[in-house]
């Protein structure tokens, strides 16, 4: 892993910028590189599950509290707030980065235990890095910026969970954003203007009669042949899999991905779909392959988890920032949403606007699975800490005082 952080500009771009706030960003950020590489190794070798961030956060909070924020704990469990008042009048913005590590469960490719296999542990460093540099701007700041350090993304409970215990009517956020780790070459943004990510549907199927375990079996195959997409297995997957996101009206503009398993005569099922009207008829689909194959009682017990959308206006918003003060080679558009993940920000967008980016973590001559979440062999370049402070923290400046 690299340690040194990225510059917002090169000293090429510095000469010639007019961004203010991206050059006083640089100036704050530069002095802090070494320490949040060190807060990030630090989380990373402690992973807590979800609802078990209890370390996690009292760093957090420690270190927002010396930085000179109004820290409150135990928001939706284990979150965090901390609310940073500007010198000027202007609105109030907010920020979210989640805290928990992956368990063993949603690793692929050999992975054992917590660990932070997502990302998180730099979304965490890069929202404290976030708060640090701009309380030293605070004279820059209009309204306020409020930092929401999410517990339970991995388990989708966390951002309901703050909601849920007030956290937006007590600070009553104008707009919201968040960074994700993605498998970019460090230094690039991939904006998703108008996109999102899939939400989850989850399902049982009970056979009944003497061969139901067969059935069961038979059933669980049928259905993952329903995918329209699989996922990706090596390297070339991958780096198709981000030429299809790249791709306006390419084969990802409508997706189905399922999942079956038989356990003896049930089969347990998992959809993602795009648009996501269309779990109503995958979900009809499912019944009538259930019922071809004999006696069998189909339940979905609850509403399908809710799909991301990202605000086309405030996406476009930042995709032309980014192109202005990163250059157009820094950013990438991407045009689809990856059907094999979600995002619990989904219940924040659903309130109050706000952008959703990928973070490129791929360093130099790395090959692409060393940036792609989840997988045992993820290994982000610690460079991509700089870019996230620098580039967000100058964005949020912006925003605060529209």
């Amino acid at each position: 892993m690299a340690a040194t952080a990225g510059a917002l500009f090169t000293s090429t771009e510095a000469a010639s910028a007019t961004d203010g706030d991206a050059l006083a960003v640089e100036r704050e950020a530069a002095r802090l590189d070494g320490a949040l590489v060190a807060l990030r190794r630090d989380l990373h070798a402690h992973p807590e599950l979800s609802g078990q961030e209890q370390r996690t956060a009292a760093v957090v909070a420690a270190r927002l509290r010396a930085a000179g924020l109004d820290v409150t704990t135990g928001v939706g469990g284990h979150g965090v707030v901390g609310v940073l008042t500007g010198t000027r009048p202007g609105r109030t913005v907010a920020y979210r980065a989640d805290m928990d590590a992956v368990g063993p469960a949603d690793g692929a490719g050999g992975a054992s235990g917590a660990s932070h296999l997502c990302g998180h542990d730099l979304h965490t460093t890069i929202g404290v890095g976030i708060a640090e540099v701009l309380t030293r701007l605070r004279e820059r700041l209009s309204g306020r910026l409020v930092f929401l350090f999410q517990p339970a993304e991995e388990s989708l409970a966390g951002a309901a969970a703050m909601i849920a215990d007030g956290v937006l009517t007590a600070t009553r956020p104008s707009e919201i954003h968040a960074l994700h780790c993605g498998p970019f070459p460090v230094g690039r943004f991939a904006t998703i203007a108008g996109i999102g990510m899939p939400g989850q549907d989850k399902g049982q199927i009970t056979l009944t009669g003497a061969d139901a375990p067969a059935r069961a079996q038979r059933l669980a195959e049928s259905i993952t042949r329903m995918s329209s997409v699989k996922r990706p297995t090596d390297p070339v997957d991958l780096q198709q899999l981000l030429a299809d996101l790249q791709t306006p009206g390419g084969p990802l503009a409508r997706f189905v991905f399922v999942q079956a398993q038989a356990v003896g005569a049930t089969v347990r099922v998992s959809s993602r779909c795009w648009p996501e009207e269309r779990y109503k008829e995958v979900r009809a689909e499912i019944r009538r392959r259930a019922r071809a194959l004999g006696p069998a009682t189909v339940d979905f017990p609850s509403a399908p988890f809710p799909a991301m959308h990202t605000p086309r206006r405030e996406g476009q918003a930042l995709e032309r920032y980014l192109r202005r003060t990163l250059g157009t080679e820094r950013v990438v558009p991407l045009h689809a949403a990856i059907p094999f993940n979600g995002e619990d920000f989904a219940h924040f967008l659903s309130r109050i606007p706000g952008t959703y980016t990928f973070l490129g973590v791929r360093a130099p001559d790395s090959g692409i699975e060393t940036s792609y979440p989840h997988l045992a062999t993820f290994n982000p370049d610690e460079a991509a800490i700089g870019h996230g402070v620098r580039t967000m923290s100058a964005w949020l400046l912006t925003r605060a005082r529209l």
